[in-house]
């Protein structure tokens, strides 16, 4: 039940801001707004106020909003207060709004977390490996690594950094172990490894693995902005270059997405884990919605924006016909893609084993 309420708590706000975004940015242009609604399906409750009627629906998964004459193929009678009435440049803003109110959201999310304690690695040594130099130079398993080559590490990402960072050269270890404090000198090793978007890449080890020990990291208000917004912008130019080896056929496709069954996994995870894991998780997939709304897929806004930029080279809308043949095939897709995402998923969690191994029990059963 955790599970399904951490999964329902964190797709229904990413999908509520997402339509707040919309919402607000039709208002601020003077688009009418007939809905909003929170979840989607029967209603269960509403309350006109002005011209909108707000709702609560029976499926807490995210909301909806309907605009007056925001479908090409709808009764448009040119009226101001029409979306389709308004220029490209506000039509753009109104689509843009959601995703970009998502990104904000993680920033928000990640920043907070900063706030109130980003659960990190310490800086404790939790295995050494076979035939590396940090065994041969007698470090062991519970040492804590105080600094290398005089640079204080409190973390274990500090640790692999300056590891990282020393070119095969030998490093100078000041190591606690039993309130006594030793020096150990290594050199480590270069090795080629595949990293996490499967590129070859050099990288120096000693052959060090962390223990499970975790702890918080925490900033004032004005650095967690600053370290919320660096952890931002570096996964989203991992996101998108993943997007392109993935287009391009560097990384594989079945590996690199997780549709809802995914995202139920580890939210339940993350929410076994304490809530703060739960919000950085929100972020993330809060970050991830806004980079994959931007794709220029039809259905998605950017696919809706791409319309808008052929208008504005063509100086004339794009015809309705053609607008609804692509957004049909792009909602095709994109449940083809679900499908696809969340069998991997299933397969990934050993759910088709646990199914196959049910059925071929049945079927001994049976003969």
């Amino acid at each position: 039940m955790s599970s399904l309420l951490a999964f329902i708590f964190v797709f229904g706000i990413l999908i509520f801001i997402h339509e707040f975004g919309h919402f607000i940015f039709a208002k601020k242009n003077g688009v009418r707004v007939d809905k909003f609604s929170f979840g989607f399906g029967p209603k269960l409750w509403s309350k006109k106020v002005g011209e909108t009627e707000y709702l609560i629906s029976a499926v807490p998964l995210g909301g909806y909003i309907k605009m007056a004459g925001d479908e090409p193929g709808e009764d448009v009678q040119g009226k101001p207060w029409e979306f389709l009435s308004k220029t490209c440049g506000q039509r753009a803003q109104i689509i843009s709004a959601g995703p970009v109110l998502n990104y904000v959201l993680a920033f928000v999310l990640f920043s907070f977390v900063f706030m109130i304690g980003a659960p990190t690695m310490t800086n404790k040594v939790g295995e050494l490996i076979d035939g590396y130099p940090a065994k041969a130079a007698g470090i062991k398993k519970g040492d804590v690594i105080l600094s290398i080559d005089g640079e204080k590490v409190e973390y274990w990402n500090d640790i692999v950094n300056v590891i990282r960072a020393s070119e095969g050269k030998e490093i100078v270890m000041d190591i606690q172990r039993n309130n006594r404090v030793l020096q150990k000198r290594v050199s480590p090793q270069v090795e080629e490894i595949e990293d996490i978007l499967g590129q070859k890449t050099s990288i120096n080890l000693i052959g060090i693995r962390p223990s499970e020990e975790m702890t918080e990291v925490r900033y004032g208000f004005f650095r967690s902005f600053y370290e919320g917004g660096n952890k931002l912008l570096d996964l989203t130019a991992v996101t998108y270059k993943a997007l392109w080896y993935v287009a391009i056929r560097r990384l594989s496709f079945k590996e690199s997405f997780s549709g809802p069954i995914g995202i139920f996994y580890f939210t339940g995870k993350a929410a076994e884990l304490g809530f703060v894991y739960l919000l950085n998780l929100m972020a993330l997939f809060s970050m991830s919605l806004a980079i994959f709304n931007f794709l220029p897929v039809p259905v998605l806004d950017g696919g809706h924006l791409f319309f808008l930029f052929l208008e504005k080279l063509r100086k004339r809308p794009v015809s309705a016909k053609v607008q609804n043949v692509a957004t049909q095939m792009g909602i095709t897709a994109l449940v083809i893609l679900m499908l696809f995402a969340s069998y991997n998923d299933m397969r990934r969690s050993g759910w088709i084993e646990k199914v196959q191994g049910v059925w071929s029990e049945k079927s001994e059963d049976h003969d």
